[in-house]
């Protein structure tokens, strides 16, 4: 009795703080930092940034996407789909695998002070829909090594036509479209995984009108894949408070290398060398080549203010947070971050953004979306992406337009009419996006 009368008095004048002071002696590397695996797995909920991180950051040219769409602009209603009215937040955590060594990829701002319960936060706590599946992780580990000592998949084979045409030469269009063709490793709806689109909206509405996650299902074998698995492993590597300085560990130099040499081998980014280089844009020398790739996507920039703040890679596939004013969502046009941050219960899908055409109302089989969602309680009022593409097709898509087109580029995906907006900050790839054109 007497040992619990000294808790309460303890816990009354502040007995806390030598556990605080405990956790905040250790060091902020050790801190600021936690592991992708943890990310996906939902080992960590208080994983908030530090808040001590600057502002007053200047607009640059390629945070216009919403811009690009029109905020005013009226966007017309064929009608609206039946709500589904799935529960919200398909995955509340991942099961992981027990055999797992994996768990020294260290992220530069998952870890940030997980004490902090004032930034970031879940968003969508829901109970799934389904099981929680596996995502193995006990080769990831192998990713940190030296690029040459890591084993790769084979070369694609000889029977697929990888030299572009005449046509194909002399029109964008017709090379895009040749680069979807080749996407041997997109995924087929309702196959390998389920979206449930929901209510339809307005650009300038902010009310969510999707009940349940835009993903209703991913099938468990889509992260054992070369490509995917080593683009996953590649997501924690960044802080994605715009300004906040990035710093690369030579196990992350390891990874984006050894993340370009496993897609260099497929058929989307053997085309975009051979149309480079049949343009003479690009030498024929594939090392040179794969060099140039990772110096496009994953070199640091300034965005924000800040020098080394940024890249490519990072803007456009993981997204970054605006801070200056009203907080907003940049860039994280890619599926895969979206659908991985939606089961960790990060992503809030508000539904998707009418088409421009009356009647062409997207469905589970669509594979281009224009969508609004909140990221850690961020609004992305707009944005589009493509669903169920490879990694090595959208980075293939994105630095043909860099190098051949333009800052608009109206092309065709398939059955999609879609503007492949390409933003340039010199040599650099600012941001790069679709937007559906129908």
């Amino acid at each position: 009795m007497e040992g619990l009368i000294k808790g309460l008095i303890n816990v009354a004048l502040g007995g806390q703080d030598d556990r605080d002071e405990e956790r905040n002696s250790q060091p902020r590397e050790e801190r600021s930092r936690s592991t992708w695996a943890q990310v996906v797995s939902g080992e960590q909920d208080n994983d908030e940034p530090s808040s001590d991180r600057g502002h007053g950051y200047v607009r640059n040219q390629w945070n216009r996407e919403e811009q690009s769409y029109g905020r005013t602009e009226e966007w017309e209603s064929g009608g609206s789909r039946p709500s589904m009215q799935p529960q919200k937040a398909v995955h509340e955590r991942y099961e992981r695998n027990e055999d797992s060594e994996y768990g020294h990829n260290q992220g530069h701002w998952n870890r940030k002070d997980e004490e902090n319960n004032d930034g970031w936060q879940t968003v969508c706590r829901k109970s799934p829909k389904q099981q929680p599946h596996k995502v193995h992780m006990n080769h990831w580990h192998e990713f940190k090594r030296p690029s040459s000592e890591q084993e790769y998949s084979d070369p694609v084979g000889h029977g697929v036509h990888l030299e572009p045409s005449e046509e194909e030469l002399a029109d964008l269009s017709r090379a895009c479209n040749k680069l979807w063709e080749l996407d041997l490793n997109r995924l087929v709806p309702g196959k390998d995984y389920q979206i449930d689109c929901g209510e339809g909206k307005k650009v300038y509405q902010k009310e969510d009108m999707a009940e349940g996650s835009l993903f209703s299902w991913l099938s468990e074998g889509i992260f054992r894949r070369p490509t995917y698995s080593r683009f996953c492993s590649l997501l924690d590597n960044y802080n994605p408070h715009e300004g906040y300085k990035e710093e690369v560990t030579s196990q992350e130099l390891q990874e984006q290398e050894a993340f370009v040499e496993e897609i260099s081998r497929t058929a989307p980014i053997k085309y975009l060398h051979n149309y480079l280089s049949s343009k003479g844009i690009l030498s024929d020398n594939y090392e040179n080549f794969k060099r140039l790739i990772t110096s496009l996507w994953f070199d640091l920039y300034g965005r924000g203010g800040t020098s080394g703040s940024s890249s490519a890679f990072e803007h456009v596939f993981v997204g970054e947070i605006k801070n200056r004013g009203e907080q907003e969502v940049s860039g994280f046009h890619n599926w895969i971050q979206f659908y991985l941050e939606e089961a960790k219960g990060r992503v809030d899908y508000h539904g998707y953004i009418f088409p421009r055409r009356h009647g062409q109302i997207p469905d589970s089989e669509t594979q281009l979306l224009t969508i609004q969602f909140e990221w850690n309680g961020v609004l992305k009022s707009v944005s589009s992406t493509l669903i169920g593409v490879s990694p090595e097709f959208e980075l293939a898509l994105y630095t043909l337009c860099f190098f051949v087109g333009g800052e608009d580029n109206h092309v065709r995906l398939g059955p999609y009419p879609v503007n492949i907006k390409c933003y340039h900050l010199g040599n650099k790839i600012g941001s790069a996006f679709p937007i559906a054109e129908c």
